[in-house]
């Protein structure tokens, strides 16, 4: 992999990770034109999945800082239920991730056909938010671990996770707002876990080995783009403006079911 292959795939990691367009489709799809496979570098994975979430971290510092104070009281109050909601929203991921890591990982090979197909899934998805009226309840215990499920479903790459989240947010009746925010913050621990399981499962081989230069070119692109897409996607989905990535996500996905058949 050279900087420029890693400077355009830590754009499309920063970008789509946030963006309801799915960074796993979107990945293997530049993983297919760039004839490289970023997800068997172990190396540079960790280092563009770790820039999303310092972006993450960045855009909601004020908010993490003010969960954390409120969970270091050591009381039930309003910022230990919302981490306990996050962290209940986990459960499904990480049950499933645990179980099926390996067929997982068999996903992630390129098939670009099953890219397509699941692209288009992520448009039907986001096309229902175009229905859903704006809600004005908070995120209940229920509702963080229907939010969780559509979390599981996007590890199938072409489905985002992001736009399932948010979507399954919305049309469960929860503010814009809240649900933009709940599904950038519960993200950090499905992508932390598993940045964690691929260091300890992996083996930092010479086959896994990538310059300085590459490594620190596509970190730089995933933050700022990942910083930038973060920004954007509150305001969005505050807009309720889901449906044009709908469209986008339904060209793209037929794009790559007619590619793959050439």
């Amino acid at each position: 992999m050279n900087s420029l292959q890693a400077f355009l795939l830590g754009i499309i990691q920063g970008l789509t990770e946030f963006l309801p367009v799915s960074s796993s489709g979107h990945l293997e799809i530049g993983n297919y034109l760039f004839g490289v496979n970023a997800h068997s570098n172990l190396i540079f994975a960790v280092a563009v999945h770790g820039a999303t979430v310092l972006s993450t971290i960045v855009v909601f510092r004020k908010d993490i800082w003010a969960l954390l104070k409120g969970l270091f009281k050591f009381q039930w109050n309003e910022e230990t239920r919302y981490i306990a909601k996050i962290l209940f929203s986990s459960v499904p991921v990480v049950i499933v991730g645990l179980l099926f890591q390996k067929e997982i990982a068999s996903l992630f090979d390129s098939d670009i056909l099953f890219v397509g197909a699941m692209l288009l899934v992520t448009a039907t998805i986001l096309s229902f938010t175009y229905f859903a009226k704006s809600g004005d309840k908070s995120i209940s215990f229920r509702d963080a671990l229907i939010i969780g499920l559509a979390q599981t479903v996007a590890i199938l790459p072409g489905v985002s996770r992001s736009g399932s989240t948010i979507a399954t947010g919305l049309l469960l009746g929860n503010k814009r707002e809240s649900v933009a925010r709940f599904s950038f913050l519960m993200v950090l621990i499905p992508i932390i876990g598993a940045n964690i399981l691929d260091i300890m499962n992996g083996e930092m081989s010479s086959n896994d080995s990538i310059g300085f230069l590459p490594l620190l070119v596509g970190f730089i692109a995933a933050f700022v783009s990942g910083l930038l897409a973060c920004k954007w996607m509150i305001g969005i989905v505050k807009k309720g403006k889901l449906i044009y990535f709908a469209i986008y996500c339904l060209i793209v996905g037929l794009i790559t079911i007619f590619a793959a058949g050439i």
